[in-house]
């Protein structure tokens, strides 16, 4: 058991959760809570840790993650935790990193349904997208390398376990992706303020895809000019916009409406 927090280990773990350029170089990320550990696929599940309490409180935890945990004392686990009430259990995660090509195919007959998001800066707003994206039937989502971090701790919390599932791939130049997928065939469609249709104007059942821009400012102008569309959300009373994971679920959820009819 270890009890030091002076232990390799242990601040190898920490390095994992405050620096990117750490989990970039050993290609993973963490993962807190017995629901996201349970939900990793078994091949990329690469370490585990428990604290003392969690052993005792969960004595029948699956006998495949027993095998593989590293038990720590109370006190050295909260030290390595990234939240403020620690389930008491921890574990790192290969990353499984999609192509971009991929996800300007079909999904198992179905047409590309992308997000791409340019300058997105919440961790919270893009863990959330993930998880919708999900729930809506989205078959990826893009990111510019300006993004908030795909893998930091909070952005993996947000996604509810949509991370093992939901293909992602991080963009160095937007313009050329979007370019990439307009030989492909798929539409692209800007939200934007201006100049635009109502989004349940369009027609998403074809290949589809989504541009979301940054929190406060929206999406830069010439990255609209890029895309072949403009849509709106209707907005009434003396609200300017809407939060971006809040704005991106509801064009998400108009093409799973109208790719069920």
């Amino acid at each position: 058991m270890i009890i030091s927090t002076a232990n390799q280990k242990v601040k190898r773990i920490l390095k994992l959760q405050k620096k990117a350029k750490a989990r970039n170089e050993e290609h993973v990320f963490l993962v807190e809570g017995i629901r996201l550990t349970r939900e990793a696929p078994k091949e990329r599940l690469l370490e585990l840790y428990i604290s003392e309490t969690f052993l005792q409180k969960h004595p029948g935890l699956d006998d495949r993650l027993l095998r593989r945990a590293e038990v720590v004392s109370d006190e050295v686990f909260a030290h390595m935790s990234d939240t403020k009430t620690p389930q008491g259990i921890l574990a790192v995660i290969r990353r499984e990193d999609a192509r971009l090509e991929s996800l300007f195919e079909k999904r198992d007959g179905t047409e590309p349904f992308l997000i791409v998001l340019d300058h997105l800066q919440d961790p919270g707003n893009l863990g959330t997208i993930l998880r919708t994206a999900e729930g809506a039937g989205a078959t990826g989502v893009i990111l510019t390398k300006d993004c908030a971090d795909l893998y930091q701790p909070k952005t993996i919390r947000s996604t509810m376990g949509a991370i093992y599932r939901m293909p992602a791939v991080i963009v160095e130049d937007l313009k050329a992706t979007l370019g990439k997928m307009k030989e492909c065939g798929i539409h692209t469609y800007a939200a934007h303020l201006d100049d635009s249709r109502f989004y349940d104007e369009e027609d998403y059942t074809k290949a589809t895809a989504f541009l979301i821009g940054n929190e406060g400012n929206g999406l830069p102008q010439e990255i609209c000019t890029e895309a072949e569309h403009r849509i709106k959300i209707p907005m009434h009373g003396q609200v300017e916009s809407l939060n971006a994971a809040m704005a991106a679920g509801i064009l998400m959820y108009e093409v799973c409406r109208q790719r069920r009819r």
